[in-house]
């Protein structure tokens, strides 16, 4: 399966930061971990001084799958509102999941404050407004609700929406707790800390095949050597599916456009994460060298490979929308990229284990929220892997 299709902003801007070998003989370790974006960074990270012997295997290189392609769209709202969530998961679990991606974004912030050298990291705030008048009493009911959990949310009316931000809304609910980062570098920052607590990571080795037996799991690469490990952690993706006998996802595609650097002026208030209450919706948010990132236009389904002319039309209507809602701001488009997406049946990531893979843990931080259900999977895996109780497994697990 093709990630994505064109150029992905934090790639062309990065280049390699690091490259790793390939696996060239056989070995034994206590943790297999499949995959090399973030998902997989944050686990390996997490289980790093846990007195075990962990190795990484990507059958491309570090950071060149998913994550290239992500916008970091760091939030703690789901693509299913609270109030929706409430309705299939009930209240209590419902308002837990939203405070876990939201205690997420401050343990990213201070992840990112530990890594040497400190890896950069926003905090933004965000803003979910209605798209359209219709939606404005449910976004109120949803701002209702927040606001009853004790989140840091306020309400705005047309008038403030138009002087804060500079376009036109009926309502909506402006967030304190949201982020950005650099996905791409901080999977990298994240493999060299891991890589100096005396941990591995390969590159270019696939995984042929899984074998599971009473001793562990073998793993047969496609270069031909042989992987005995204990544990097995599969965080790479849209690809894990392939392991998992049932249906557990959808998956789409979005598309996304970073714009050429744009004069020195202020965007918008706080230069906040901005996206809307339509499905499928449209975000945007100012990103590195004054440039402004665009998301959405998503079909729901994914082709292995997503023609230029389909993300050239894509990504025109995605700034043809900007620009009507931001006609002061003049976006060009340097960059555009088209990438797969993922969605459950209730917007909530699945992590854990399933029967017909014995000492197997999965990270799948499908939907919008990635990176911060990435950050949820590494403390639940890490707890499940050292025999620790974890409160929140049982919310993200595959017999919800």
């Amino acid at each position: 399966m093709n990630l994505y299709e064109q150029q992905p902003y934090w790639l062309m801007k990065n280049g390699i930061v690091t490259s790793y070998p390939s696996l060239q003989k056989n070995l034994k370790l206590d943790v297999a971990v499949i995959g090399g974006g973030i998902s997989a960074a944050l686990t390996a990270w997490h289980l790093r001084n846990a007195g075990l012997s962990i190795a990484v295997f990507d059958r491309r290189h570090v950071g060149m799958g998913s994550t290239a392609a992500s916008t970091a769209f760091l939030q703690y709202e789901i693509d299913t509102p609270l109030t929706s969530l409430t309705n299939l998961v009930g209240e209590i679990n419902a308002v837990k999941s939203y405070q876990l991606c939201r205690e997420a974004i401050y343990h990213i912030a201070g992840l990112c404050k530990s890594l040497k050298p400190a890896f950069d990291f926003s905090l933004k705030p965000s803003l979910q407004h209605a798209s359209f008048k219709t939606h404005t009493k449910t976004l109120k009911q949803e701002y209702d609700l927040r606001k009853k959990h004790g989140f840091e949310i306020q309400w705005l009316e047309a008038d403030e929406i138009e002087k804060k931000f500079g376009f036109e809304a009926s309502g909506a609910i402006f967030s304190a707790d949201g982020g950005e980062v650099d996905a791409y570098l901080l999977t990298h920052a994240l493999f060299k800390s891991f890589g100096e607590a005396g941990h591995k990571v390969y590159n270019n080795t696939g995984i042929k095949t899984i074998g599971h037996s009473k001793h562990g799991i073998t793993l047969h690469t496609d270069n031909g050597f042989v992987i005995n490990a204990k544990k097995l952690v599969i965080a790479c993706g849209y690809e894990s599916l392939k392991y998992i006998p049932k249906k557990v996802a959808e998956i789409n595609s979005t598309y996304a456009l970073v714009s050429e650097p744009l004069p020195d002026i202020h965007f918008w208030y706080k230069d906040s994460l901005i996206w809307e209450t339509a499905v499928p919706y449209m975000y945007f948010r100012a990103v590195s060298e004054n440039r402004i990132l665009v998301g959405g236009r998503d079909d729901p389904f994914h082709h292995p490979h997503i023609l230029p002319s389909v993300i050239k039309r894509k990504t025109a209507m995605l700034q043809h929308a900007f620009l009507k809602k931001m006609p002061h701001i003049p976006l060009k488009i340097d960059f555009s990229w088209a990438g797969a997406f993922a969605s459950t049946k209730d917007g909530l990531p699945y992590i854990g284990c399933i029967p017909e893979r014995p000492d197997t843990y999965f990270a799948l931080g499908f939907g919008g929220n990635g990176i911060t259900f990435s950050v949820i999977a590494a403390d639940i895996i890490h707890d499940l892997i050292t025999g620790k109780k974890n409160d929140h497994a049982r919310l993200f697990s595959f017999d919800r």
